[in-house]
């Protein structure tokens, strides 16, 4: 098929780029000519495993095409996906503003019917605004139909390529078959496809993202209280994960989540639901307790060194939200940095990815280095913020030889209480006696 997808943002890039290595026509649209002319050099902006590789062997198959012209991509494609940003609004709500502008773009460039599907998380409604918006422009007859993506940042090419499902909201026959033909190629072993009506699918990407959200929060606040009765949340993990109703996954305590997708999804579902005059109540309550354990780590060094940090150096492994990526977009990381600078604190940080996107966040108020032992070297303490892998099993022995004082703040619970305690360090985790 000849796809378009406009926007060249995380989704529509994974997305775009996998499907052209399915074997279909792909012309990504953005009006950002720089970034045009940087993903046709295949050329990406973000850091995805494997995503590079794929861009630069679609262009080169001619494949993957990037371009500003979104009217003469419209009028040879079969399938437009809306791909384009969904930011929180002052009111918490997602702004829809892009998604509605591009879709009067869409209908303005009609010449043929065409299966129109948004892949942006939009609330439960939206297709029926985008189907309105393209109405006054055009009599043209459209399908609409939701998409939604489950990716996660760091493994979205494997998520995308190897789905557990498909989710597709549509209404018509016609577009069911489009879409079914479209993703088989990801149905061979079985059919991952799970097709519904269009608000049902809007509100699936919401609430599956919530589910996992209020997870993380769960087991957080459960180990704030382990740490207070003597409890080891690890091992009550690992209890509760053992019965199959609950599974394992999505039960790690730490400093809280970030990223771009599950805080302002929450935000979001709980501004519908006020709207339709439900109370979202559990979900708030998510979304306070996430705030809350952003500052767990910081409470523990205030804890161990007093509220005055003046004179005292911190070392931080970790500024990405989560491993395998470089956004740092509600990063516990920066609550904790911030929190240390305003009470007089010196930080040095290092990641393996996020330092060009810190040095954004920060500019020159904190020091980011290349060196995860160098940043040890004469600072007071070491806080663990990102479980990246090779923060897991570093060289002990020089870390506590560099330290300036063996204090050890571990916000994701990567090293073992009574092993780091044998070897001489003043070792904290989260909920971990």
């Amino acid at each position: 098929m000849e796809l378009a997808v406009i926007g060249t943002g995380y989704v529509g890039l994974v997305a775009g780029t996998c499907f052209a290595e399915t074997g279909h026509t792909v012309t990504c649209i953005d009006n950002n000519e720089a970034k045009i002319e940087m993903l046709s050099r295949g050329e990406i902006p973000i850091y995805e495993p494997q995503l590079e590789d794929l861009v630069k062997r679609n262009v080169k198959k001619k494949r993957l095409f990037f371009t500003q012209d979104l009217e003469g991509t419209i009028a040879k494609a079969d399938v437009a996906f809306i791909a384009v940003g969904t930011p929180e609004g002052e009111d918490g709500s997602a702004d829809l503003t892009h998604v509605l502008t591009v879709a009067r773009q869409i209908g303005k460039a009609l010449t043929r019917p065409l299966v129109i599907v948004t892949k942006s998380t939009v609330p439960v409604g939206t297709g029926d605004r985008v189907k309105a918006e393209i109405a006054k422009v055009t009599s043209m007859h459209v399908d609409i139909v939701s998409n939604p993506e489950f990716l996660k940042e760091g493994t979205a090419v494997e998520d995308f390529l190897k789905p557990d499902r498909i989710i597709v909201g549509a209404e018509s026959e016609t577009a069911k078959a489009v879409m079914a033909d479209l993703y088989a190629p990801f149905n061979r072993t079985s059919n991952r496809v799970v097709f519904m009506d269009v608000r049902s699918a809007e509100m699936t990407k919401y609430a599956a993202n919530s589910m996992l959200a209020t997870r993380i929060s769960f087991m957080n606040e459960i180990a704030n209280l382990c740490e207070k009765v003597g409890a080891d949340v690890n091992k009550v993990r690992l209890g509760i994960g053992s019965d199959p109703r609950i599974g394992s996954s999505f039960l790690f305590p730490g400093v809280g989540f970030g990223g771009s997708c599950f805080p302002k999804d929450i935000r979001a579902l709980v501004r519908t639901g006020e709207q339709h005059g439900s109370q979202m109540t559990i979900l708030k309550r998510v979304d306070e307790v996430n705030d809350r354990q952003k500052s767990v780590l910081l409470e523990k060094v205030i804890a161990a060194f007093g509220e005055d940090l003046k004179g005292k150096t911190f070392a931080v492994w970790g500024l990405a939200f989560k491993p395998q990526t470089d956004d740092m977009r509600e990063a516990p990381s920066i609550t904790i940095i911030e929190g240390l600078l305003k009470r007089g604190a010196k930080v040095r940080a290092v990641d393996p990815e996020a330092s060009k996107t810190a040095k954004r966040v920060f500019n020159d108020s904190i020091t980011i280095e290349e060196d995860q032992y160098g940043i040890l070297e004469g600072s007071d303490a070491l806080l663990v913020v990102t479980e990246w892998n090779e923060y897991r099993r570093p060289n002990f022995k020089r870390m506590k030889e560099l330290l300036k004082q063996p204090y050890v703040f571990d916000g994701r619970n990567v090293f073992e209480p009574d092993t780091m305690r044998k070897m001489g360090f003043k070792y904290t985790g989260i909920g971990r006696p």
